[in-house]
């Protein structure tokens, strides 16, 4: 297992999150030690034996141990595991316009309003019919959501789920969005039924993993760095699915490092998370490959636009 320094940074902060939130929970018996510890360094007292430091060691240990994750108790777990960026669901179908989202007898979450943002103004006809559906920052209220609404495979026609970072609309012209493009792949839906959920949880996972970025984990990143991926859908059309992932920028003349991370996070979603090999393709009825185009291309028809492929 490799050491919290070797963590990428994302994965370093939400790791050191976690502690943090975890000793927070019972800091009663290392507050008592590091007071009496304290009280005799001011009272001069020099008689501070070695097995004092120890004991506040055990009982931090101890204290650790009353810890509960959803891994070791996923029913009364009493510390959460918080991600690096918190995200929003969101849900729209033509078939439940003006209705409640789809959802299983146990679930009922509440809708919220779209954020006040100037993208969100500007999309608002596109945004009126798309339903916010819940917020999450952790590992646990993900696993919650997931296993509480209806699988891509079970959608009706022309249903969209989106995952995107809190605050950020799934609409071109969302600030985030607006100078960004998309990779995206098309299924048959015949021959992929029974693979579009695990390809759909996958693509979540490295998105609020943050693992789509692979210049995130450089050592010499800057800290606070933002990944280049806002959010990530899988559409259900009557023929074929396709999932798309959202990027903030997209390549322009100029831009050998921007490309460079757009391409690696195609390359990324194509082998890490669709599990095709980097040389097999997909072309074909109703597949596209793993395609990469701006969102100001896709306004374009015929040879204008310019698509990247993996």
């Amino acid at each position: 297992m490799a050491s919290s320094s070797s963590l990428p940074g994302p994965a370093l902060h939400a790791s050191q999150a976690a502690i943090k939130a975890a000793m927070a929970e019972h800091p009663e018996s290392t507050m008592l030690k590091e007071s009496e510890t304290a009280e005799k360094q001011q009272n001069g007292d020099s008689t501070i034996e070695p097995g004092e430091i120890q004991e506040l060691e055990v009982d931090m240990q101890a204290q650790a141990e009353t810890i509960r994750t959803v891994f070791s108790d996923p029913k009364t777990f009493n510390v959460k595991h918080p991600l690096y960026s918190p995200w929003t669901l969101w849900f729209d179908s033509p078939a439940t316009k003006g209705r409640n989202l789809p959802q299983t007898p146990s679930t009922a979450f509440p809708q919220t309003p779209l954020p006040q943002t100037p993208g969100a103004a500007a999309a608002m006809g596109w945004m009126e019919d798309i339903k916010r559906v819940i917020q999450f920052d952790s590992v646990e209220e993900f696993w919650g959501l997931y296993h509480n609404i209806v699988p891509p495979s079970q959608l009706p026609q022309k249903a969209n789920y989106y995952l995107f970072k809190d605050n950020i609309i799934p609409a071109w012209e969302d600030e985030a969005n607006k100078n960004g493009g998309k990779w995206s792949i098309q299924l048959p839906k015949d021959k992929n039924r029974n693979n579009v959920d695990k390809m759909w949880l996958y693509t979540m996972l490295a998105a609020i993993g943050e693992t789509f970025d692979p210049y995130l984990a450089k050592p010499d990143t800057p800290p606070g760095t933002p990944s280049l991926v806002t959010g990530v859908i899988v559409s259900t059309r009557p023929q074929f699915y396709r999932l798309s992932i959202w990027t903030r920028l997209a390549p322009g003349a100029e831009e050998d490092s921007i490309r460079e991370r757009v391409e690696a996070i195609g390359k990324h979603f194509k082998m890490g998370v669709l599990g095709y090999s980097d040389s097999q393709k997909l072309a074909g009825p109703l597949a596209t490959e793993v395609e990469f185009l701006s969102h100001k291309d896709s306004e374009k028809k015929g040879k204008q636009a310019k698509k990247i492929i993996v």
